[in-house]
Order: C-alpha cells, then sequence, then structure tokens
C-alpha cells in the first residue's frame, strides 16, 4: 500500500477505464476523486454502481461533464442529465436490479463466474441470458462484474491501509474494494496503525494499493 496525492491518484487512471464507485445517491461516493476526474477530464469511462446520483453530485458530476460512456447501474431515476444523454444515445445505460447488481460485484470479488438469481425471470431483464433450472425453479445466470480500478470513500483509515465506514456510507464501499484490480481509497480521517481496532477493521489493508494523502 502507497499513499500518494490525490492528483497522481487519479493520473494512474487512464482514459477509458472501468470504475467502481461506492456511495448510495452521493452518500459514499469519494467526492474529491470524482473532482479530481473531472478536473483531469478522464475520459470514456465505464462506471459500476448503484445510481448516477443528482446532477453535480458524486457519479453525477462525471455525468455532467460527459466523461461516462457506459454506466452499469441499479436505477437512474435521481439523475435528468443521465436519463437525457441515455435517451439522446450519448450514454449507454445497462439497468440490473440492485440486489442482483451487488451479488455480481461480491461475486468478482470472490472470484466466481457469475451469480444464479431468480430475480429476472419470465421479464425483459432475462433478453439474451441463459436460464439454468435448479431443483425445478428457473434462475438466470448473471455474469460477475470486476472493474479495472475500485474507488472507495471511507470514513477512517490507518498509514497501514485498514478501513473502517461510517453509518450508510457502508454501502457499495466493502464489496468494491474487493472486486477493482486497483483500489484507491479517499478517507476522511487518516490514524496511526492501531487505532481501528482489529474487530472494526471492515476493508482490511491487504486489499488496498492506493491511500489517498490528507492536505
Amino acid at each position: 500500500m502507497q499513499t500518494i496525492s490525490l492528483a497522481k491518484a487519479v493520473e494512474l487512471i487512464p482514459d477509458g477505464a472501468s470504475l467502481m464507485l461506492g456511495g448510495f445517491m452521493g452518500v459514499g461516493t469519494p467526492e474529491l476523486v470524482v473532482d479530481e476526474l473531472v478536473r483531469q477530464r478522464k475520459r470514456d469511462l465505464t462506471v459500476i454502481a448503484n445510481d448516477t446520483a443528482f446532477p453535480g453530485v458524486g457519479i453525477g458530476k462525471l455525468v455532467d461533464a460527459r466523461l461516462v460512456k457506459k454506466a452499469i447501474v441499479s436505477h437512474i431515476g435521481t439523475n435528468p442529465e443521465t436519463q437525457r444523454q441515455m435517451i439522446a444515445g450519448e450514454l449507454q445505460v445497462d439497468l440490473v436490479p440492485q440486489g442482483t447488481l451487488i451479488e455480481r460485484i461480491r461475486a468478482g470479488g470472490f472470484g466466481l463466474g457469475g451469480i444464479l438469481t431468480p430475480t429476472g425471470v419470465g421479464t425483459v431483464v432475462a433478453e439474451g441470458k441463459r436460464t439454468i433450472e435448479v431443483e425445478g425453479k428457473a434462475f438466470l445466470l448473471e455474469i460477475a462484474l470486476k472493474a479495472d480500478f475500485a474507488l472507495v470513500q471511507a470514513f477512517l483509515a490507518d498509514t497501514t491501509g485498514n478501513l473502517a465506514y461510517a453509518l450508510t456510507a457502508r454501502n457499495f464501499n466493502p464489496v468494491i474494494a474487493m472486486a477493482g484490480g486497483t483500489v484507491i481509497v479517499e478517507a476522511e480521517h487518516i490514524v496511526p496503525t492501531g487505532v481501528i481496532a482489529p474487530d472494526h477493521v471492515m476493508t482490511p489493508a491487504t486489499l488496498v494499493d492506493y491511500l489517498i494523502a490528507n492536505a
């Protein structure tokens, strides 16, 4: 694990990269990283997240700046700009049921090929997907999701890279930390190793590649 500046962390991300971002309508999203992605004009991004938040908030800033080529999310109902770009053919949106989305990410993090779920059987969600019968019940095979980078927001990080999250910011963050090829963490507070009790570590340091230094 290395501690680096915000600018250097984002410089590691090339145009066209796939990114997983923590957050639920902006709560738990690494806002400073998003702002730096916009400042550095990282283009043609594939974003995997719960949603695209709101205009001017979280992932919504990337959408506003037209930096997202494809979004794999559970909903876009809170962001009219995402809807507008999708309808205009400027942004590809893959809508995935929320539980299926997080389980596909979890499967990617654990090295599995995918999951079997009954969600979407007999609906448009099933189009083009393989159906597998288990004990007389139909399931869809949903392929695991991984990304080039996981951009994580934590409440606490110690100097080794162990992480803890606050309240509902512990949403997608611990799971995407498992499924990103390179894990970059923005933490509200960086504390000496040992301050976070072992039982309170939610993401172990072994998963973290880069911790952004607090200014």
